[in-house]
């Protein structure tokens, strides 16, 4: 096993504290403040992890600490706070986010959806989801779903489509299905990933915690440029996807995205591999 000195684990335990202060510090104050923001704020609505917890840095598995004793009876650490016990972590866990992230990077990314999923959650909707206007008013969001063909491939995406838009999308995802289907080109398996590396715990460096958690950041904001809402006075311009140039802005974008969670699911994978 490989040893970290304690001058060398402190430091990097604080830079990374360092990174995650910064990387949600408008959450935080928008917290104190009681606001939220429809873009900023998903990644601590719609996955569970809290600023605090994003700050503790872990080693990984496998890596045994220094001078760590205020570290012993922490959940998921051996006795006296040296490592992380690795065991501790369910196997079902492991064996569900290695099985997945396999089988997602083995197929080609799939890049014709053009982040209609979130049109798809407003259609013939007049409720919508954030408080913000639509772009195109309701109307012309319902025409621009009935002029394209939805093909969304993720559950947790496809489960908040309107009773109106699910029968029109390509295919019907569901839980007990994502492993058959998650594809390396959707917006919402790439953001995932930070999902997945949460899941896993300790047994994931801080380092690529937050390097996860930057993706899904990033991943988020196109995915509401792109989507029905005028974002534009909260610094947000339009991906227009239903236009020609919309698409390939969009399509660039996606393309990118998913070279940079290849990188990332391969790290993870490295992780869970043996386990």
């Amino acid at each position: 096993m490989p040893h970290l000195d304690e001058a060398t684990w402190r430091a990097r335990a604080r830079a990374h504290a360092e990174r995650a202060d910064a990387l949600t510090a408008g959450h935080r104050a928008r917290r104190e403040r009681r606001e939220s923001h429809p873009v900023e704020d998903f990644l601590f609505t719609y996955y569970p992890t809290r600023p605090g917890r994003l700050r503790i840095w872990h080693p990984g598995a496998d890596v045994v600490l220094a001078g760590a004793g205020e570290r012993a009876g922490w959940k998921h650490y051996v006795p006296d706070g040296s490592r992380v016990d690795a065991a501790s972590i369910r196997p079902e866990t492991v064996a569900f986010v290695r099985d997945l992230l396999t089988a997602t990077a083995s197929r080609p990314a799939h890049l014709g959806c053009f982040g209609l999923h979130e049109w798809a959650m407003v259609y013939r909707d007049r409720d919508t989801r954030h408080p913000v206007p639509l772009r195109l008013g309701p109307e012309g969001t319902d025409a621009v779903v009935e002029d394209h063909r939805l093909r969304c491939t993720h559950h947790d995406a496809y489960r908040f489509f309107t009773a109106g838009a699910a029968p029109r999308n390509a295919g019907r995802p569901t839980r007990e299905g994502q492993v058959a289907v998650e594809q390396p080109g959707c917006l919402h398996a790439t953001m995932d990933l930070y999902k997945w590396a949460t899941k896993l715990g300790p047994l994931v460096p801080g380092e690529l915690l937050l390097d996860t958690f930057e993706l899904a950041r990033d991943v988020r904001v196109l995915d509401m440029r792109a989507s029905p809402y005028d974002l534009t006075a909260l610094g947000h311009p339009p991906v227009r996807i239903e236009t020609a140039a919309g698409k390939a802005e969009y399509t660039r974008a996606q393309q990118g995205f998913a070279a940079r969670g290849a990188v990332l699911r391969a790290r993870l994978l490295e992780i869970v591999a043996d386990r």
